[in-house]
Formats: structure tokens, sequence, C-alpha cells
């Protein structure tokens, strides 16, 4: 086999190059949406207005 050659066409290797930038970026959108998401649906700044249960236990 000759070391000048190519085992690789340019198209197929800007394919493959494509396909891994793609993927990456599929990769990093997975992992960091569904973060983002989580941190803007559990904000602190929601109210705590559960009342308090208190029960009067009367002695007979």
């Amino acid at each position: 086999m000759d070391s000048n050659t190519q085992s690789a066409d340019s198209s197929d290797t800007y394919s493959h190059r494509l396909a891994d930038i793609v993927g990456t970026l599929i990769g990093l959108l997975t992992l960091t949406v569904p973060l983002f998401v989580i941190a803007n649906y559990s904000s602190t700044n929601v109210p705590n207005n559960q009342p308090s249960l208190t029960y009067n236990l009367k002695n007979k």
C-alpha cells in the first residue's frame, strides 16, 4: 500500500466530521437542556403558604 494515498475520499471525511459535530451538539443538548428546565421550574421564589396543622386535644 502506498503511504501517499488517502484511505477515504474528502467528501467522506467531511461527512464524518459533520456527523461528529452534530453528534456532539446532540449530546450537549441532551445533557444541558434538562438542567435548565429543572432550574427554571424549581425556583426558590415559590411562596410557602401552607398552613400549619395544629390539633387541640381536650382531656375528658
